[in-house]
């Protein structure tokens, strides 16, 4: 993470431009391009083409071009982009030039692992408070930190000034300690249970669902193994036995109909 710096305009000392309404993909991109950054400044790039840091990201360098617009950075031709500037920017629009404080409630092996991560303090979050309403959690120390009760939630959030949640329980609590956050002041919220949380307007919330994106690999590991496989045709139509007697006709096929 670089140093903290005064929340104006990149390169404009002491202006405060108006966040700019970023697409959501665009945002979500934005984390990667920083990372990236971050290793050329480590190792002494002071430019960058945008062919470079969309190779760096895994993206084309049009949509990489069009992101970074959105900005106001372009580039100069023949240059590239100014590495520390950029970071600036991003930084600045990821709200990221202060660190942010963060609960995060249960402790059990997930939690315990997020706790022990010092990946967050690198990337400008703090986590301020861990919770569990576990009586034999309850005072455990990790990474420096005591494990509170959740009762405590209310008046740990107002002293340390959380507006980030993590939850890191079983499902089957996760909504209650989705209201308990939100009650406490909390208006983001990661959530890592296996869950659709139901929280008022206002309050954002991300999901990060590790099954689930194991399930989509193993769509992807079926994909290509279907594809090696020796086809079945019936009147000339490739078809692919499914569950319960069906068949499915070549995707190209199926397309038209």
């Amino acid at each position: 993470m670089s140093q903290h710096r005064h929340p104006g305009a990149p390169g404009r000392p002491g202006a405060v431009p108006a966040l700019p309404d970023l697409p959501e993909a665009t945002v979500a991109r934005l984390p990667e391009y920083l990372r990236a950054l971050h290793n050329l400044a480590e190792t002494g790039h002071e430019t960058v083409s945008s062919e470079g840091l969309a190779s760096a990201v895994g993206v084309n360098s049009a949509k990489l071009r069009k992101d970074l617009s959105h900005l106001g950075s372009y580039g100069t031709r023949g240059v590239g982009y100014d590495v520390a500037l950029l970071i600036d920017q991003i930084e600045y629009v990821l709200g990221l030039t202060h660190r942010r404080s963060v609960a995060l409630v249960g402790v059990g092996n997930l939690g315990h692992a997020l706790a022990g991560y010092d990946g967050f303090a690198t990337r400008g979050f703090r986590i301020a408070a861990l919770f569990d309403a576990d009586p034999s959690r309850v005072g455990e120390e990790i990474n420096g930190l005591v494990v509170r009760h959740v009762d405590e939630l209310p008046r740990i959030a107002a002293e340390e000034s959380i507006a980030i949640g993590v939850i890191a329980t079983p499902a089957a609590a996760a909504q209650r300690v989705a209201d308990q956050l939100v009650a406490a002041g909390v208006t983001s919220i990661l959530n890592f249970a296996p869950c659709v949380l139901s929280v008022p307007d206002g309050v954002d919330v991300r999901k990060v669902d590790l099954a689930i994106e194991l399930q989509i690999l193993s769509f992807h590991e079926h994909r290509k193994a279907s594809l090696t496989a020796i086809p079945a045709t019936t009147g000339g139509s490739t078809l692919t036995a499914l569950p319960g007697g069906l068949a499915a006709a070549d995707p190209q096929e199926a397309i038209g109909t």
